[in-house]
């Protein structure tokens, strides 16, 4: 082993056990996206039948999310935490996202505990304030957003997790101009961005600038697209354009802005399916294949980049 392959293996080492979404940052020559699988695309499929699929998926990771868009948190309950540490061991799984937009920004505190058992370093919501704002009036709601989240973020820091808000569609932190006075006000390493190109105008330059922008706030990445949408019922064939390779979406300056910044989170590659609650596709086999698909369109990009 030469002196600089024997460098850049002790600081991986030594940045696997700091946990956070930008724990490799600075590693040389290791740009690569960091896929987690969201439980949200198997419906309510029992966790048992979720797994397997992780590593299948180029993932060592799963984002667990409760009712409505599935039920595998509820699963959890049911089980008992006992049992869902064996089942991801049994599978070689780790606990890397847990989802709660139901929870909310200020009522994540109950499921910390939780995350730091099972080392999860990061729990994504959406934001809390008034919608509709523009100008001064938005960069003030958006100030006071992140000192309100202070005391929560504090909590988060003390468990070891980062708090990803996403820019979810009418909401605060959801234009381009909100999500960067949030990262200019959230000046915790342990609150940042949970990016959503799904929620944006679907034009790639504009994105990988604001990507660029963000820097390390982002702390999440979703590779999903508009595509057609996600609220009302359309032909499978429709639907799937949220997925990327499929849509309009050029995801390329999306990636060369990832890794012009390093971005070391996770990136899932997700979708919404009308109804929510319901598998993306009919079988755990068909929704790996699917999610490989635009793997591969993602890895053609990252070989570009």
């Amino acid at each position: 082993m030469n002196r600089r392959h024997f460098l850049q293996t002790l600081a991986l080492g030594s940045a696997s056990t700091l946990g956070g979404p930008s724990q490799l940052r600075g590693v040389p020559d290791t740009f690569s996206l960091r896929y987690i699988l969201s439980s949200a695309m198997f419906g309510t499929m029992p966790l048992a039948e979720i797994l397997p699929e992780v590593r299948k998926v180029g993932a060592g990771h799963i984002d667990i999310w409760p009712l409505k868009h599935g039920n595998q948190r509820e699963q959890i309950t049911e089980m008992g935490l006992d049992a869902f540490e064996a089942l991801l061991k049994e599978h070689d799984v780790k606990l890397g996202v847990l989802t709660h937009y139901n929870l909310g920004p200020f009522g994540l505190e109950e499921e910390m505990p939780v995350a730091k058992r099972f080392g999860c370093p990061v729990m994504v919501c959406g934001s809390r304030g008034p919608k509709g704002l523009e100008g001064a009036e938005l960069k003030k709601a958006v100030a006071e957003f992140c000192k309100k989240m202070q005391p929560h973020v504090a909590v988060a820091e003390a468990h070891g997790v980062t708090i990803a808000v996403e820019n979810h569609a009418n909401s605060l932190v959801s234009s381009p101009d909100s999500m960067k006075w949030f990262a200019e006000h959230a000046t915790s390493q342990h609150l940042g961005i949970a990016f959503a190109p799904h929620h944006l105008p679907q034009d790639g330059e504009m994105q990988g600038k604001l990507i660029a922008t963000l820097g390390d706030k982002t702390a999440f990445f979703y590779a999903q697209q508009h595509g057609m949408g996600s609220k009302e019922q359309l032909p499978k064939a429709q639907e799937l354009l949220q997925m990327p390779g499929r849509g309009d979406l050029d995801f390329n300056p999306l990636v060369e802005a990832l890794k012009k910044i390093d971005y070391r989170g996770f990136t899932e590659i997700f979708m919404h399916p009308v109804p929510r609650g319901i598998p993306i596709l009919d079988s755990a086999e068909a929704i790996t294949a699917e999610i490989n698909r635009s793997r591969n369109y993602l890895e053609n990009l990252v070989k570009q980049a």
